[in-house]
């Protein structure tokens, strides 16, 4: 039993001794433990309902108007399982406490912050969105971007192209970035380049942080870095303009990023779980779809493996040596 489920069950203790009534949720069901001199309020509570779903959306960069279509999502889900659904928008920090927290079921997750969520509340990806502008369906690529006239050139192999790099004027997205920093360095330090995260500015001759691809690829168009580090899909619209992408190219890219997903806390049981996936994959019908794609631009879920879909995310943690 973890220490989570252990702290719930003092908890529920605290309530009896206060309240002389419990009301515990399985799968969506509520059972009503009554104090015979409590009798009279059981009719009212169990009138109340089965206990809403929670499911986090976090905001992100692409998304706007996202509390709306989160609940536009939330109905049909609720819809489907015939039991209330309720829509958060947070961020995946958020997200991760809440589902840790049991304030939330379902979260939305990049990739890092699913592994946080299994390492905190041993909750699991189970479905991965597919997008247009993903290279790999539900895996996309990690681009090293430069100026159109760079004289960095896409050499042979992947040695002999990072090597250019030496010296330049870096613009990563973020330290907490899969595609734009832990990717990219991880792929530094297995060509040798670096020994982890820490060392990057002994290989490079500036590097400095963007905050978002937006930023870290106009670093790259004002002549503020030599070159950036961002998700292949920051290369459109709405984080750059088309003119702004038309004064860049890929010099490099690393593929096989896994894309974004839902997390499923392990305190659903795992009929219930079933019932939320099929329900989550009502939304790649045609009649749907379009509430999935105003979310995050996303063309359908698919289910993935939790392991498999996020080991390349765990590996390059483990080679920058940074902790999930």
């Amino acid at each position: 039993m973890s220490v989570r489920k252990k702290g719930l069950l003092a908890a529920g203790a605290a309530v009896v001794a206060l309240t002389s009534l419990v009301v515990s949720t399985v799968g969506g069901m509520q059972t009503t433990i009554a104090n015979p001199t409590a009798n009279q309020q059981t009719p009212r509570l169990l009138a109340q309902g089965q206990k809403p779903i929670t499911i986090v959306f976090p905001s992100r960069a692409d998304s706007t108007d996202l509390q709306n279509k989160a609940n536009a999502v939330a109905k049909l889900l609720s819809q489907e399982l015939k039991t209330p659904v309720k829509a958060q928008v947070s961020d995946d920090t958020a997200a991760v406490e809440a589902l840790r927290a049991n304030r939330a079921d379902i979260a939305f997750l990049s990739s890092r912050p699913a592994l946080k969520a299994e390492q905190l509340a041993n909750a699991r990806l189970y479905l991965a969105e597919v997008r247009d502008n993903y290279s790999g369906r539900y895996t996309y690529s990690s681009t090293f971007v430069v100026p159109n006239n760079s004289p960095l050139k896409t050499r042979n192999s992947a040695k002999a192209t990072l090597e250019q790099l030496r010296g330049k004027r870096m613009a990563f997205t973020s330290p907490t970035s899969g595609s734009g920093f832990i990717i990219p360095v991880a792929e530094l330090v297995k060509q040798g380049f670096v020994e982890n995260r820490d060392r990057v500015d002994r290989f490079f001759g500036q590097v400095a942080y963007g905050g978002n691809y937006s930023k870290a690829l106009q670093a790259v168009v004002r002549g503020q870095a030599d070159v950036a580090v961002v998700s292949e899909y920051a290369l459109n619209p709405p984080y750059i303009t088309p003119q702004e992408k038309s004064q860049l190219r890929v010099l490099y890219k690393i593929t096989g990023v896994p894309a974004h997903g839902i997390a499923i806390d392990d305190d659903v049981p795992a009929p219930t779980r079933e019932r939320i996936i099929n329900a989550l994959l009502k939304l790649n019908q045609s009649q749907n779809n379009q509430l999935l794609r105003n979310l995050y631009n996303s063309t359908e879920l698919v289910r993935v493996d939790h392991d498999r879909h996020l080991a390349p995310i765990r590996n390059a943690l483990k080679l920058a040596g940074i902790e999930p």
